[in-house]
């Protein structure tokens, strides 16, 4: 009887481990996603002190515009372009089928300008900036250059991480702008030059439908954009792991949250400003 009992007991223990290890791992990660929210928001909170506190130099607020601004242009306007010219070639033969091929500038533009312009700015700074910030502090944590800051009296984050915030929530504007501008140009280029579409009533159509609320959402939403990527890329800095290894990690986890952010908060002001145009504007739902 005792060997039946023990024999029971033991066949049960690998199906009650199973289940504890399971239980364990997502209990361990849901601790560990808000341990790292809550870690985030207090390094957001210090951040915000320091904003509205005192301003870094003058110095060290140009050199961050000119990385983060001027030097993003180029590959900023070389994406935007090619969208413009990619939406012209997916759309225009759906619409050449239904005979509304003239009305092909109200999809790119209104596209762009609200959507793809704004995102794809976005995207290209996580990219090109966030990465480069992230393996910048990630260095300057594994050097010990930040601790060699808090030794000297100065804070790391005012030193360091506010100048990038700017940087990132100030020109991300101006990046959209272009990536918009350059949009429409190579839409209009191979839709009017390449696909033969009337020039006037591309532009007149483009003018009926897209208003200067699609161009002020997408800029509105910009913002939003630029200071996730500056507080994720320097959060993930400061919170490097020793090593290399923990560089790359840092870099590659910037660019993938921030754009998975990104993503998240796109979608939630997108319904928020629908609803807002919706409320003040409900006759031009069509429109839209």
């Amino acid at each position: 009887m005792a060997t039946v009992a023990s024999d029971k007991r033991s066949a049960s223990i690998p199906q009650a481990s199973g289940l504890v290890r399971w239980v364990s791992a997502w209990g361990a990660g849901t601790v560990d996603g808000l341990m790292l929210v809550g870690d985030m928001g207090i390094f957001t909170w210090r951040m915000m002190v320091w904003l509205f506190t005192r301003l870094p130099p003058r110095g060290t607020l140009l050199t961050n515009f000119y990385q983060v601004g001027v030097l993003s242009l180029p590959v900023v306007s070389l994406t935007g372009t090619f969208i413009g010219m990619v939406l012209a070639v997916q759309s225009y033969y759906q619409f050449q089928s239904i005979g509304l091929e003239n009305q092909l500038g109200a999809v790119i533009n209104m596209s762009l300008v609200r959507e793809l312009g704004p995102v794809l700015a976005a995207t290209m700074l996580a990219g090109r900036v966030g990465s480069a910030m992230a393996a910048v502090l990630g260095t300057m944590r594994v050097t010990e250059q930040i601790d060699a800051l808090t030794t000297m009296g100065a804070d790391p984050i005012h030193y360091l991480v506010v100048p990038r915030f700017l940087a990132c929530i100030l020109l991300i504007p101006a990046l959209t702008v272009m990536a918009d501008f350059m949009g429409i140009v190579g839409g209009y280029f191979y839709s009017v030059i390449v696909l033969g579409i009337d020039h006037a009533p591309y532009l007149n159509h483009s003018r009926e439908f897209v208003s200067g609320f699609d161009f002020c959402s997408g800029i509105f939403k910009s913002f939003f954009f630029g200071g996730t990527i500056a507080v994720v890329s320097c959060y993930r800095g400061f919170n490097c792991q020793p090593g290399a290894d923990g560089v790359g990690r840092a870099a590659t986890a910037s660019f993938v949250h921030s754009f998975v952010l990104i993503l998240a908060i796109d979608l939630f002001l997108n319904i928020v400003l629908d609803s807002l145009y919706f409320a003040f504007y409900p006759e031009g739902a069509s429109i839209l």
